[in-house]
């Protein structure tokens, strides 16, 4: 989905690292987990459907030196540990139960979203996009300074297995068009991917939307902003 959901939004080439490549769609390359090279990638997206995999994990985040989206099974595989990211180039997407994990725990309230997302976001230096209602995107210390944006897209619909993942895959997706705006290109997938639910649950039904219906309504979220 992660790989998919890049493509859609408009990386040209994607490769799936993974165990089984025959249930990869056509369109994405693959590569398998004993075997993973970063070399000619520009955009590393680690954790959806990884597993228990964290001397992987850790030895991707050493040796990259491209932007890096980090969610599911690569969050936990740095929870716990005094993780550091390179500011912008590094991009955690939990929810607040990965948020707890991270901060070690064990619940994150509604109330301390804002001041948690802020603190995380420049004591770890990276770009943090704390999902939610009202998703919050916590940008780290430096040039741009220490700001969150508040995303108004979304909708309950989207509270459904998958979804998640979409996201890393259009924010890794975004990123690799737009390396030098980084943060744009992550409040510009946060914002769409919102859009998209909100759109497939006005034809769907928040009870029927299910993660791979976001990429179908994609296209039209974008044409109402370009």
């Amino acid at each position: 989905m992660a790989g998919l959901a890049a493509l859609r939004a408009g990386a040209g080439l994607v490769t799936v690292a993974c165990s089984d490549s025959l249930r990869l769609a056509p369109e994405l390359m693959s590569e398998s987990l004993d075997n993973v090279s970063l070399e000619r990638m520009t955009v590393l997206a680690i954790g959806p459907g990884l597993g228990d995999h964290r001397l992987l994990v850790q030895k991707l985040l050493k040796d990259a030196s491209i932007p890096t989206v980090i969610d599911a099974d690569g969050l936990n595989a740095i929870a716990g540990t005094d993780f550091r990211g390179r500011g912008l180039q590094t991009v955690l997407t939990p929810h607040p139960g990965e948020m707890a994990r991270l901060l070690g725990v064990d619940r994150v309230s509604e109330s301390d979203r804002l001041t948690v997302a802020r603190t995380f976001a420049k004591e770890r230096n990276v770009c943090l996009v704390l999902k939610g209602y009202r998703t919050l995107i916590a940008l780290p210390d430096g040039n741009i300074g220490s700001n969150v944006w508040i995303n108004t897209t979304g909708s309950p619909a989207m509270a459904t297995g998958g979804t998640g993942d979409i996201l890393t895959g259009m924010i890794a997706g975004l990123i690799a068009q737009f390396p030098n705006e980084i943060d744009m290109a992550v409040r510009a997938a946060v914002w769409l991917h919102g859009r998209a639910g909100q759109l497939g649950a006005e034809d769907l039904t928040e009870q029927c939307l299910i993660a791979t219906d976001l990429l179908n309504y994609l296209p039209k979220a974008i044409r109402e902003i370009v």
